[in-house]
């Protein structure tokens, strides 16, 4: 569309394809997409492409093996030989999937031998939670924790209508990345975004007519109590049968307009939402009432596990945040319906920049579980900082709680990502934050992957480098960008996972005690002494036990837990030496002012590329660079000088700390 950035599928990653002669084979709707596509590189870059045709040669054959199956039939076989590049599938998203994947390889799909390789996604569900208000919430504004402009979907209080061929597009670019659900609302849903399930439920359709030719389901946040706000009910008890029956009727007619409607996705019992706690009921009651009313149609309820309690009292070390989401569900293990999947956060507390993993996935064998994570950057620099979360998803989907499985096999129920798409023409305000929305998407798919790999295929197909000096000077230039940008952000944000330390309410930039006197459970308790949350099971809030034995035993000891979350687990002295040799007041210090001086390395890396990218896209991240050099030095002389001041130690190397 004019004006707005192709991100990962500019024309050019077409020209492969699209100089050559293509046969298509199969019927369906998503074949039809493929046709589409196909057609129209070939009228920009002069190649051919037939439907069905029995005569030959052919440089490319995308063929349908079997009858379109719907959402399902993903998987797909790719094999070069005798001069032919071949993509089999048995359903309409897979064979779309195959051709995406034929994009990706550019020039070297024609080239050389391949195979059969045979493409499978690793979890049947790789969904995007999209925190957007339909109406200009007062605090929330348009999109909670948003940070790309207003919503893809929502505009004026409707839906977009005319400009719902940018949703279109977003779903071209979903599927490319294998991403094949979409929930369109907040989870926080509030008076009216209940009504999208009854009154306005045309509207949810209006964008599943958009997304569907993509293999794209649409999914809904509904608020636990719309029986009452909705349907006039006195209760919204599960386990009431008039409730129930407003559900399943309810849910019938969501279905009549959306045939392939994926399910609800609710918040309860969290921070304020209503939920099944009011009537006396477990979170098993509730999400299986929902369940019920889904099962019919082969739809699913995705309930989230960020329970807590929100109104703590700083007093009292007893009671840890972190806990909350294991005391909570651990116990209804087994209780849950087939298609009642429960939605765990990666991490025990909220997105922080370095967490451990959630203690709940492994736990509960009995459950389906979806693991959560957050593209849009609410703790790591919000968009207006480069931030690639590649590598931090990889670490947390090769985590094997216990002997076994990985986290990205124990994902039964999917993975979801809090998208980070908005409005804005690069679709991620920050252009660079396109990479993380691409990374999710293929991890999802291939979870046990090198995300590195991920980012050299972003790269190329964003920027779509010749293959000259000067196009390998510009693939280098980005990814030494991005590849460390993680690292980068923790160094100078919060050490050694202790986490927070942000502006409270709207979480940019450093306030070291901004949260250390609320309720909301998010501590560093620093004193004069040392710094660190006490969760050892011997002395603390026996969160550390929550694992299993030989993890448990790890974190148990500041001795055996990995440094990188050792304020996470331990109240530790500044005098305590972590296993590089420096001490914990020392790493702090070093690592903020390394973390500033690489944001200066990185802004003067980009700036070398001016000339070899997109002006506009290179001017936004310029823009960009400026604000997150600002912030790193902000981040940097706070937190170092409140632990100058709060521990009375020097910097052994004798910089300016005010």
């Amino acid at each position: 569309m004019q004006g707005v950035d192709p991100a990962w599928l500019p024309d050019e990653a077409f020209r492969p394809i699209g100089t050559r002669r293509t046969l298509i084979r199969g019927s369906g709707p998503l074949v039809d997409t493929v046709h589409a596509e196909v057609a129209e590189a070939c009228a920009r870059f002069g190649g051919r492409v037939e439907r069905d045709a029995a005569a030959g040669p052919y440089d490319l054959v995308l063929e349908l093996t079997g009858a379109e199956s719907g959402s399902g039939g993903e998987a797909f076989t790719f094999e070069r030989g005798a001069g032919r590049t071949t993509v089999a599938a048995c359903g309409g998203p897979g064979l779309l999937y195959g051709l995406f994947h034929v994009v990706r390889l550019r020039e070297a799909a024609f080239q050389g031998s391949y195979g059969p390789e045979e493409h499978r996604p690793a979890s049947a569900l790789r969904m995007l939670d999209h925190w957007d208000n339909v109406a200009v919430h007062p605090v929330m504004g348009q999109v909670e924790r948003g940070y790309a402009g207003g919503s893809l979907f929502w505009t004026d209080g409707r839906a977009r209508g005319e400009l719902l061929g940018r949703v279109g597009a977003y779903g071209r670019l979903l599927a490319a990345c294998g991403i094949n659900a979409v929930a369109v609302n907040n989870v926080n849903v509030h008076e009216t975004e209940a009504h999208l399930l009854t009154d306005r439920i045309g509207e949810v359709a209006a964008i599943a007519d958009a997304l569907r030719p993509y293999g794209i389901r649409v999914h809904l946040s509904v608020t636990f109590a719309a029986p009452m706000v909705l349907g006039g009910l006195s209760t919204a008890d599960p386990l009431d049968e008039g409730v129930r029956g407003w559900w399943a009727e309810t849910t019938s007619r969501v279905y009549e307009v959306i045939p392939d409607f994926g399910g609800y996705v609710v918040k309860a019992d969290s921070e304020g939402q209503p939920g099944p706690f009011a009537y006396g009921r477990s979170h098993a009651d509730g999400a299986n009432m929902l369940a019920a009313a889904l099962d019919p149609h082969g739809g699913t309820v995705h309930w989230r596990a960020f329970v807590y309690n929100h109104r703590q009292d700083w007093r009292d070390r007893t009671t840890d945040r972190a806990r909350a989401a294991y005391d909570h569900f651990v116990p209804l293990d087994g209780q849950f319906f087939d298609n009642a999947v429960l939605q765990v956060k990666h991490g025990p507390m909220d997105f922080q920049v370095r967490e451990p993993v959630s203690p709940l996935i492994g736990a509960m064998p009995r459950t389906r579980l979806a693991v959560e994570v957050q593209a849009t950057q609410e703790y790591t620099g919000q968009q207006r900082h480069v931030c690639w979360l590649g590598p931090m998803w990889s670490e947390v989907l090769r985590f094997r709680p216990e002997a076994g499985a990985a986290v990205g096999e124990l994902a039964r129920g999917g993975l979801v990502a809090v998208s980070n798409v908005g409005d804005d023409p690069f679709w991620t305000g920050h252009p660079l934050a396109q990479a993380n929305l691409y990374t999710f998407g293929r991890l999802a798919w291939q979870p046990d992957a090198n995300p590195y790999r991920f980012l050299d295929e972003w790269i190329r197909l964003t920027f779509t480098p010749e293959r000259t000096e000067e196009g390998a000077r510009l693939e280098a230039g980005v990814s030494a960008v991005l590849a460390g940008s993680w690292k980068t952000y923790e160094k100078y944000t919060a050490p050694l996972g202790v986490g927070w330390m942000v502006q409270p309410g709207h979480h940019y930039g450093p306030s070291v005690d901004g949260y250390e006197y609320s309720p909301w459970g998010t501590y560093h308790f620093a004193d004069r002494d040392g710094i660190g949350v006490d969760r050892s099971v011997a002395t603390g809030t026996g969160y550390a036990g929550q694992y299993a034995p030989a993890w448990a035993k790890v974190f148990e000891s500041p001795e055996t837990c990995p440094d990188e979350l050792l304020l996470f687990f331990h109240h530790v002295s500044y005098d305590h030496v972590l296993r590089s040799g420096k001490t914990v007041i020392q790493h702090i210090y070093d690592t903020h002012f390394e973390g500033v001086e690489e944001v200066e390395k990185a802004r003067e890396g980009w700036a070398s590329l001016a000339g070899l990218v997109d002006p506009a896209r290179h001017a936004r991240v310029t823009e960009r660079f400026e604000e997150q050099l600002r912030s790193a030095r902000e981040w940097r002389d706070q937190i170092n000088s409140y632990f100058l001041r709060k521990s009375g130690v020097a910097d052994a190397h004798g910089r300016r700390i005010y």
